[in-house]
């Protein structure tokens, strides 16, 4: 395991007193694009897609120790928990949403939006409904680097809501050009969603089973934005091609924790969810913060840990 010195860059006095351990640890090196970490605190373990080599790869928190999660693993991109403890997949390969029971077997929640085949489902989260929110944008279909070559049947990149009671699956946005990283604020009364391709991020408000007046809320100065995680102080992280970018509420750019390569996702994990895992192009790098990661009201954190 290799150490890395840390630097945090205070941009504005409201990132003042945010920090952690001097050094971070890359826990994981050798994938060819890193994506989707998330803790799962039954296990104490971070499991993450390998995307490229239709892989996921699994941290043991106890031993240090990486192996296999799943191979093949249809491509998987974005990762969750839901309420009782159960991995939710974007599976990018097979164009569907998927969920790990706890026996290891897969069941299949979602494939299609009125009868036609998703794009590459790309980052889930859920809520204290149990309903399921999620990305859909082409970049799977686009080649066969990260999925499966092919015609989009939708014709435009959604977000979604699955409801937990019937199954159906909902358009809750449609005006993106690559939707991306999502998170829910603690009390779920707002959504924030990344558009990846115009590099910004908005906020929904929140009504049921429907979004209302979005707003841009941040533009990204470095690259564009992929994953993105709230802290219980509601400010947002957010992966970027230079590291991890910390937004004040109010969409200002306060700090940034620097890494040494593309960051792609993050997710605050541990005991306390002050444990930061950072998924960056070929490497997973962990550092412990004096911050937590925001618990939502179905107490998970939108991705538990994560």
């Amino acid at each position: 395991m290799e150490t890395i010195k840390a630097r945090f860059e205070l941009l504005d006095p409201r990132f003042e007193g945010v920090g952690g351990d001097e050094c971070m640890e890359r826990i994981a090196t050798g994938c060819r694009w890193a994506e989707g970490p998330t803790y799962v605190p039954a296990g104490r373990y971070l499991v993450w897609s390998d995307i490229p080599n239709d892989r996921m790869l699994r941290w043991d928190e106890m031993t240090g120790h990486v192996g296999l999660f799943r191979s093949p693993a249809g491509y998987t991109n974005g990762h969750t928990l839901d309420r009782q403890g159960r991995l939710v997949s974007c599976e990018q390969g097979n164009r569907r949403l998927s969920r790990t029971e706890h026996d290891g077997s897969i069941t299949v929640l979602a494939d299609r939006w009125e009868g036609k085949r998703f794009n590459s489902p790309n980052d889930v989260v859920v809520r204290s409904d149990g309903s399921i929110w999620f990305t859909d944008p082409r970049y799977g279909i686009t080649s066969d680097y990260e999925g499966n070559r092919a015609e989009s049947e939708i014709g435009n990149d959604q977000v979604y809501r699955l409801d937990p009671e019937t199954g159906t699956v909902e358009v809750v946005a449609d005006d993106f050009v690559r939707p991306n990283g999502l998170a829910f604020s603690a009390d779920e009364s707002l959504l924030y969603v990344v558009d990846t391709r115009r590099k910004h991020l908005r906020v929904f408000e929140v009504h049921g089973d429907r979004l209302k007046n979005g707003r841009v809320v941040a533009e990204c100065a470095a690259g564009s934005f992929d994953g993105i995680r709230l802290d219980d102080a509601g400010r947002i992280w957010a992966a970027t091609h230079e590291g991890v970018h910390c937004f004040d509420p109010d969409g200002t750019l306060i700090g940034k924790l620097h890494i040494p390569e593309k960051v792609s996702n993050l997710v605050f994990g541990g005991l306390k969810r002050n444990w930061l895992f950072i998924t960056a192009s070929t490497s997973v790098y962990s550092i412990m913060t004096n911050v937590r990661g925001v618990v939502t009201a179905s107490g998970t954190g939108g991705r538990p840990g994560r």
